[in-house]
């Protein structure tokens, strides 16, 4: 871990509004992992967020907008989000939303497959789709046009343009936890009472 996690007493001013704000949104849509630590310390992808309030709010920001589309199913979105986690190895991102696969009901079966890298044999039509988008979007280059037409036939327009945006955003979420270093909570050490 290349950026210690940051105790709410030690917060400046603008990093405490960030703080605030993400903890408030932390609890309507971050469930079932650990996201702080005991003493309230940020961690996961909150905590260099928090190191740098500026960018840290307007990812944040971009975090809420893509949530708050809703074209894509949450089975949908936690494929491509996983696509994504595990393209970039990142641990916390799979830790994270492997929770939330399995809370919002994708099969453990699916969630171990795309873990893995594989593609599951069992994939709804709808997750077949998004699978092969955040796949080839994660792959780099142009979104192949049959796959793009796919995504439009299971969600439309509004639907495609989520999913792009929610894969831009996790892949930069996994290179910021890959770039710090962010471990999974029981890798992260305690501050001594």
């Amino acid at each position: 871990m290349r950026l210690p996690p940051i105790p709410p007493q030690d917060l400046s001013t603008e990093q405490r509004r960030l703080y605030d704000t993400l903890r408030a949104g932390i609890a309507k849509q971050f469930q079932g992992f650990q996201t702080e630590r005991a003493d309230g310390a940020l961690l996961g992808p909150f905590n260099p967020w928090l190191h740098e309030p500026e960018i840290g709010k307007a990812v944040w920001d971009l975090t809420e907008a893509v949530s708050k589309r809703g074209a894509l199913s949450d089975a949908a979105r936690q494929v491509a989000i996983l696509v994504t986690g595990s393209r970039f190895k990142s641990a916390y991102e799979l830790y994270a939303h492997v929770q939330v696969a399995r809370e919002k009901g994708l099969p453990e079966g699916k969630v171990a497959t795309i873990v893995s890298g594989q593609r599951p044999s069992d994939l709804l039509t709808e997750e077949a789709a998004v699978f092969d988008a955040a796949s080839s979007l994660n792959a780099g280059g142009v979104l192949p046009r049959p796959v793009y037409d796919r995504v439009v036939a299971a969600f439309g327009a509004p639907g495609v343009s989520e999913l792009i945006h929610l894969v831009g955003l996790y892949a930069m979420v996994c290179i910021t936890l890959n770039g710090f270093d962010v471990p999974v909570p029981e890798q992260q050490v305690e501050p001594a009472p």
